[in-house]
């Protein structure tokens, strides 16, 4: 399996993969909403190809704030159906977070069993939009007591103010 940085050419067919793995009405979710008017955080929006460049598997990152902190909003992450249970999951998620350098922090919305492997733990201070369970809001610290302290409401990174963003992330003008 060839990782890559997702490119301008992978959109449609890594939007694809995402229709296919998820239920109709994926892009209602509210994590979607702090998604609008942002790029993915280059170099971590990753591609998963095979030996014949088949996409296998991407995810995706995006920068939000819990109140004035910034931080990663990981997902979607999805794995083709016929690649599913090889792993290739486990190793984009780990992958990603490797290369996730000059961020402290990390949150999903999330399956609790599968991403503790990952070191990620219940955040119960941190509010989702609504209609999100909250016991499914996640997160792990990337450098030590990165979330000690950290509650609030997750906010879209477009939304002002902010602070200046980490290394690598643009704001993108409205529509």
């Amino acid at each position: 399996m060839k990782l890559a940085a997702e490119t301008p050419d992978d959109w449609w067919e890594v939007e694809a993969l995402y229709d296919l793995c998820f239920a109709p009405g994926r892009e209602a979710l509210s994590s979607y909403r702090l998604r609008d008017g942002v790029d993915p955080v280059p170099g971590l929006a990753l591609t998963a190809r095979d030996k014949l460049g088949i996409l296998a598997g991407a995810i995706r990152y995006w920068p939000a704030r819990v109140e004035a902190e910034p931080v990663l909003l990981l997902g979607p992450v999805a794995v083709h159906p016929t690649r599913q249970g090889e792993g290739l999951g486990g190793l984009l998620v780990e992958e990603s977070l490797d290369r996730a350098k000059g961020w402290d922090r990390v949150m999903l919305v999330g399956d609790a069993p599968y991403y503790r492997r990952f070191g990620f733990t219940p955040l119960s201070r941190v509010v989702m939009p609504p209609p999100t369970n909250p016991d499914r809001v996640l997160g792990r610290a990337l450098t030590p007591g990165a979330w000690d302290g950290v509650e609030g409401v997750v906010r879209s990174w477009a939304a002002s103010p902010q602070p200046a963003p980490p290394k690598g992330v643009t704001r993108v003008p409205s529509k």
